[in-house]
């Protein structure tokens, strides 16, 4: 099967190998019965970028689903989700049961099982905020591990997962969610402005999650058919963080955050659109969405290089105007920037 069928980019070669894994034991023989081989967990795609060449090794589609909820009035409550489970379905769930915290991050495209090996955040929230375990199958140890949240290794988009990406695979995700009508606390500019509320506010659940669907809307963050804008990754780069000497040294106006001692995390999207990369921009049939500079995407029947050539060439204007080496959010399979 050709993966660009399985990727939101659209673009990849064919699998050596294809296994659909349709529960927790499917996943596990899936896995011992590759052996040594190299594999490709896939849920969604939405976080991938396969190489034209394809992946000569077992691709395992990930499809199991299911949830149990224990709650009780005091602690909210405790939700354990298959990795195979949609994760956007899951936080409208989560949202229309009366569970707040994860409001933030809808719209997000992908599965259950991905977002603790990327660390998932949106608009002031990371889903490590909400997680209690993590349980995996250990390729190295032929056995099944749980991880509290303190074991993951969380940090900004990343993981004890992401660090190790063939050795664990997620087989299920529990998290710890409060029960409420009010929202976890605005945390990101945006959102507040267009909440019309103060950096730290809480808002209803539901109003919280239809103002981060608009905004994602606007920028072409939700998957359309319709739309070759949404046929990719998301923020293809993440926010470099830096050191406090290096954030000085660019322009007042260049958005920062403190994230920690000496540890200023700035904007990407700000670094690309003042390094002379501009929204609709195109090399070949990739581009850069016409609504959102930080998005990659397949405007025009592009192949998964000349995605790669245009991220090459993004990433060295803003290192050559600011000295900065973007690093890639998407995971690449096959390709490299370097």
């Amino acid at each position: 099967m050709e993966l660009a069928k399985l990727s939101t980019f659209r673009v990849g070669g064919a699998a050596k190998k294809l296994v659909i894994a349709n529960n927790e034991s499917e996943i596990i023989e899936a896995v011992e019965n590759a052996g040594k081989e190299a594999i490709l967990i896939i849920g969604a795609g939405s976080n991938l970028l396969i190489s034209d060449q394809g992946f000569d090794g077992t691709v395992i589609l990930i499809k199991s689903t299911g949830s149990s909820l224990d709650q009780d009035a005091c602690s909210g409550g405790t939700i354990t989700v298959s990795a195979g489970e949609n994760w956007e379905s899951f936080v409208q769930r989560t949202v229309e049961q009366g569970f707040s915290g994860l409001e933030s991050m809808s719209g997000i495209p992908g599965t259950v099982g991905a977002v603790p090996i990327q660390n998932v955040g949106a608009y002031g929230h990371e889903v490590a905020e909400f997680i209690a375990r993590v349980r995996t199958y250990d390729r190295s140890r032929e056995e099944i591990v749980t991880f509290t949240a303190n074991q993951c290794g969380f940090g900004y988009r990343t993981s004890l997962f992401k660090e190790e990406p063939n050795r664990w695979v997620v087989l299920d995700v529990t998290f710890q969610l409060k029960v409420g009508e009010l929202s976890a606390p605005i945390m990101y500019r945006e959102l507040a402005n267009e909440l019309g509320v103060e950096i730290g506010s809480r808002v209803e659940v539901a109003k919280c999650r239809a103002a981060v669907l608009k905004l994602r809307k606007i920028k072409g963050m939700l998957l359309d058919e319709a739309d070759p804008d949404t046929w990719s990754a998301g923020s293809f780069f993440t926010n470099p963080v830096v050191s406090t000497s290096i954030a000085k040294a660019l322009p007042e106006e260049a958005p920062r955050w403190i994230v920690g001692d000496n540890k200023i995390k700035v904007s990407a999207a700000w670094l690309l659109q003042n390094s002379g990369i501009s929204r609709g921009d195109r090399h070949g049939g990739a581009g850069i969405s016409s609504k959102h500079v930080l998005a990659l995407c397949n405007a025009d029947n592009a192949s998964a290089q000349e995605i790669v050539e245009l991220a090459k060439k993004a990433r060295k204007a803003v290192k050559a105007t600011f000295g900065i080496t973007l690093i890639p959010e998407v995971r690449l399979v096959g390709l490299t920037l370097d």
